[in-house]
């Protein structure tokens, strides 16, 4: 019979690098998703979001739902690559989850809560994908 372990075990490090690249997917997707989402509503101009005068990065609502529509799209991209351990797929998903907060920093007053919540989860995916380092560098340190 063959050996179903692994040649070389994981140390703890390895482990811990490759949970939070996962959870970073996850994440990245779950919010990707929900932009997409937001992204319709907004296209619909759905009345789930405030209108608010004099704001000074007024836009449109359908422009919000659309820039949301595309950050989603992207983010549901970029997810499938981090479930890969992608190299590409981390840098992409730091400017990605960088444009989803400022994004949702911009369009603050048409859905705070939301746009708040947003900002938390996009904050720990750029956490997340900049703690980890990759598993042959962290094999030789």
């Amino acid at each position: 019979m063959t050996a179903t372990h692994p040649a070389q075990p994981r140390t703890a490090g390895q482990a811990w690098a490759s949970g939070l690249t996962l959870f970073a997917a996850v994440m990245l997707m779950i919010g990707g998703a929900l932009d997409i989402l937001r992204g319709i509503a907004a296209i619909a101009e759905d009345d789930v979001f405030v209108t608010t005068q004099n704001y000074v990065f007024e836009f449109d609502l359908t422009s919000w739902g659309w820039i949301h529509l595309a950050l989603g799209v992207v983010a549901v991209l970029v997810s499938f690559g981090l479930f890969q351990a992608a190299m590409w797929a981390r840098v992409v998903g730091v400017a990605i989850a960088g444009l989803i907060i400022i994004a949702n920093f911009l369009s603050l007053p048409y859905y705070p809560v939301w746009s708040v919540v947003m900002i938390a989860i996009s904050g720990f995916i750029i956490w997340a994908l900049c703690v980890t380092r990759d598993t042959e560098s962290a094999a030789s340190a």
